[in-house]
């Protein structure tokens, strides 16, 4: 068995002593486990970092088996977010997500494509990222079964004047209908009703708020298992950005 395919590199640890147990991401294989031979070298460990878009080479002799890793790198993300906090907590809670919540082996082409945007837009600097990394978790929801609705108001069906998303159903609910209800309400951030919208960091505080609701209720609750450090990490420096601009 081989395939080659580009593929985003999720996370690495070590196998012995001078291997590497990967796990990648890509559009027609899902996320896919795999060694790399003698991953730990100097020549090596910078390939693998969490983040990094490869060209990636899987060979097995059976299909299902852990099989082997080499490739050839495509971008450096992880190096080039090492300057930029908001860009490195970025990337880390993507490639944590990913990795934490897809099965192995099933593709999730959607997935890959959006975390793919991510780290482009992350190449102009941590802000461009969030608000794109947001959207990718909405479509993490809806890959697994959990996508929100923020198509129509749940109470009025209407379209227009959409201002916050039911905390319950996952429904966008209009400002008419939410506002005798705002305080258990989340608000609804334009960013997430329309790709062309940047936001500032109290929306993105926000959204992520919503799909962390939903992420920790539903995918990962059903596991029993909390969402990743780096994703509440991400949390924690955006509310600090969302101060921060309270402040100013």
């Amino acid at each position: 068995m081989e395939w080659s395919a580009p593929a985003i590199v999720l996370s690495a640890r070590p196998h012995g002593e001078a291997d590497l147990h990967l796990a990648l991401l890509t559009e027609a294989h899902g996320k896919h486990p795999g060694l790399a031979r003698g991953g730990q070298s100097r020549r090596q460990v910078a390939l693998w970092q969490a983040g990094n878009l490869v060209e990636a080479r899987w060979i097995a002799r059976l299909a299902e088996q852990l099989g082997s890793y080499t490739a050839e790198p495509v971008h450096a993300a992880a190096a080039h977010a090492l300057d930029d906090p908001l860009a490195l907590a970025v990337l880390s809670s993507g490639c944590a997500m990913a990795d934490a919540a897809l099965p192995e082996r099933e593709p999730h082409p959607a997935v890959f494509r959006g975390l793919v945007e991510v780290i482009r837009a992350l190449a102009r600097g941590g802000e461009a990222g969030v608000a794109p990394y947001v959207r990718w978790e909405a479509l993490l929801l809806a890959e697994l079964g959990y996508g929100l609705d923020l198509a129509a108001c749940a109470a009025t069906g209407k379209r227009e004047g959409l201002r916050f998303v039911s905390p319950k159903s996952g429904r966008a609910v209009s400002e008419e209908a939410g506002a005798p209800y705002a305080d258990r309400l989340f608000p609804l951030p334009p960013f997430l009703l329309d790709p062309a919208v940047p936001g500032d960091p109290a929306q993105w505080e926000q959204g992520l708020a919503i799909t962390g609701h939903f992420l920790s209720r539903d995918a990962f609750g059903q596991q029993h298992r909390p969402l990743p450090p780096a994703r509440e990490r991400l949390q924690d420096r955006v509310t600090a950005l969302a101060l921060a601009a309270v402040r100013d």
